[in-house]
C-alpha cells in the first residue's frame, strides 16, 4: 500500500511536511493529529516510512459483495484496524485495546482525539478517553500532528478532489510519564487531551471550539432543518398570498363585467 497509495498520493499532490525529524525511527509512539477529510489517514502516513494503524469503523470491514471485500481489503492494507462502534461504552474500550496492542508491537498508533472530522474546518474540544487512557497504558509518547487544508481537496458533495498541496505539521513529542498510574483520574484526562490539543492548535493555525465537533455536527444539522423548514413555511406563505391576490383580481373582473 505504501507502493499503490502512498506513491500515486505524493505525487498527484505533492504534500508538504514538516518535522519528521520528530517521529522515531522505531519505537511505539502515538501520532495525535486533527481530522479535517477523511483523505488524512492516507496522506500521513503516505509521507511516513513507517507503518502508521489507526482505528475505523467495523462497517468498512463487514459490508457484503464484492465491493465490500474490496473495501475491507483496502483498509486493512492501509493499516487501519475495525471497532464496533454500536455502543458507545464497548467503542471505546475497544478502540483502546487496539491502540494499546499496536503499540505493545511497537508501531505506530494514529488518533483523532476530536472524535470525528471537524464540520467546519475549526479545531473542536479533544476527548479524553481514548488518547489519555492509551498513552497512560502504555507509556509511549504522543506526538501532536496538524493536517493542512485536507478538507480543501474534497470537500462533502464533491466526487473529484482537487488538486492541491496539503501540508503536514508533526510536533516534539510529548511525555506524560509523570501522569503514570492515574489512568483513571478524569481530571487527568482531561489535562493530558487538553495539552495535545493546544499543541495541535499551535501547529495547525486553527480557531478552537471548547465543544465537542459531536455536538457541533448536530447544532449544524438541526440549524439546517430549521432553515429548510422555515423556507418551506415561507414558500407555502407565497402561494398562499399569490393565491388570494389571483382570487381578488378575478373578483374584480367578474364585478367589472357585471
Amino acid at each position: 500500500m505504501k507502493v499503490s497509495v502512498g506513491v500515486p498520493l505524493k505525487v498527484a499532490f505533492r504534500p508538504w511536511v514538516e518535522g519528521l525529524e520528530n517521529v522515531p525511527a522505531d519505537g511505539p509512539a502515538i501520532l495525535a493529529s486533527n481530522h479535517l477529510s477523511f483523505s488524512d489517514s492516507f496522506f500521513l502516513p503516505a509521507v511516513l516510512d513507517r507503518k502508521v494503524t489507526f482505528i475505523a469503523k467495523a462497517e468498512y470491514f463487514t459490508t457484503p459483495g464484492l465491493k465490500g471485500r474490496m473495501t475491507a481489503a483496502f483498509f486493512k492494507g492501509v493499516g487501519q484496524l475495525p471497532v464496533d462502534r454500536s455502543g458507545a461504552r464497548g467503542a471505546g474500550e475497544a478502540a483502546i485495546k487496539s491502540g494499546v496492542d499496536v503499540l505493545e508491537r511497537g508501531e505506530l498508533f494514529g488518533i483523532y482525539p476530536e472524535g470525528t472530522r471537524s464540520p467546519d474546518g475549526r479545531l473542536y474540544r479533544g476527548k479524553p478517553g481514548g488518547l489519555a487512557r492509551v498513552a497512560l497504558a502504555t507509556g509511549a509518547p504522543v506526538i501532536p500532528v496538524a493536517m493542512i487544508d485536507t478538507e480543501k481537496i474534497q470537500p462533502p458533495g464533491k466526487v473529484m478532489p482537487k488538486l492541491m498541496r496539503p501540508g503536514i505539521r508533526i510536533g516534539k513529542p510529548l511525555d506524560f510519564s509523570r501522569y503514570q498510574g492515574m489512568e483513571h483520574d478524569r481530571f487527568v484526562l482531561r489535562a493530558l487531551t487538553d495539552e495535545v490539543m493546544y499543541e495541535i492548535m499551535k501547529l495547525s493555525g486553527q480557531e478552537y471550539v471548547d465543544i465537542y465537533a459531536s455536538a457541533a455536527k448536530r447544532r449544524i444539522a438541526e440549524e439546517a432543518k430549521a432553515e429548510k423548514q422555515a423556507e418551506k413555511q415561507a414558500q407555502k406563505a407565497q402561494e398562499k398570498a399569490q393565491e388570494k391576490a389571483l382570487e381578488k383580481a378575478l373578483e374584480k373582473g367578474r364585478s367589472g363585467t357585471k
